[in-house]
């Protein structure tokens, strides 16, 4: 008799039930789809396009500074509308939908700028790495979250009822070296992986622990993010470096800040909601 896969999910996890009695085998399907055999980890919008085709939900991860802002926002009763890096016809679509535009007002990607952003508010967020993927990967046909390490675990658990069983995606944004939110650089430089994109993407794959089996990527970040102090590990590491060199420290600690959201941005119409 081959495993058998119950998976229970509960507010704040997802655990798993396995029966491994017997020599064979198997998988456990269920609507066409292998259940509990599949979560994949690859960076950037390469990472979007490799894993579109065969993944369910994408979770577009970008710690410093877009998924941070956004659940911030979120969590203040707003909405996040994301836009592509200098995308002015995007920007002025997204005003036309009655968005108020980053950089415009006082709000801007710092998250330290949106902590009192009022309830109703719609932002458009242009960002050259979370938006520019968020943006991207809802051309792929499946459900885009974005996730942080605030919220990690609760858009881990929706993650995994949206997946239903199959294949989860999480694609950790990196930066773009020579790009960055003070630059007027329109060309992309090659990926720059960055620490605080591998923890985020390892806080959410840690807390599918029991989903399914992970890829070697994935396993490697979750146990990075168990095994680290995150706090430390972002005001160390190089985006952190830089944040606190410019006076936005405040924008690194909130972003350090580990599972004290419950807000899950899902992608509807182009617009990120907390479902």
């Amino acid at each position: 008799m081959g495993h058998e896969v119950v998976l229970q999910f509960e507010t704040g996890m997802v655990r798993a039930k396995v029966n491994t009695h017997g020599a064979e085998s198997a998988i456990t399907f269920r609507r066409g789809h292998a259940v509990g055999v599949d979560i994949r980890l690859e960076w950037g919008p390469e990472g979007v396009t490799a894993l579109g085709a065969d993944c369910a939900v994408l979770v577009v991860v970008d710690v410093l500074s877009f998924c941070t802002t956004t659940d911030l926002v979120l969590g203040n009763g707003g909405r996040v509308l994301p836009v592509r890096w200098h995308d002015r016809r995007g920007e002025e679509a997204a005003k036309a939908r009655g968005a108020i535009l980053a950089g415009e007002s006082e709000w801007t990607l710092r998250p330290s700028s949106v902590t009192e952003i009022p309830s109703g508010t719609l932002l458009a967020l242009p960002s050259p790495n979370g938006a520019t993927l968020c943006d991207a990967a809802a051309t792929t046909g499946t459900e885009v979250l974005a996730g942080c390490l605030r919220n990690a675990t609760a858009v881990a658990t929706r993650a995994a009822e949206l997946a239903d069983g199959r294949p989860i995606g999480v694609i950790p944004a990196g930066e773009r070296w020579g790009i960055d939110i003070r630059t007027e650089a329109k060309t992309f430089g090659p990926l720059r992986p960055c620490v605080e994109d591998q923890l985020g993407a390892g806080a959410i794959v840690a807390a599918l622990e029991g989903y399914g089996r992970l890829s070697a990527e994935a396993s490697l970040a979750a146990v990075a993010a168990k095994a680290i102090d995150i706090a430390e590990a972002l005001t160390e590491c190089s985006s952190g470096r830089e944040l606190v060199a410019a006076g936005h420290a405040n924008d690194v600690r909130l972003a350090a800040k580990l599972d004290i959201s419950g807000t899950v941005p899902v992608l509807r119409n182009g617009i990120l909601e907390d479902s």
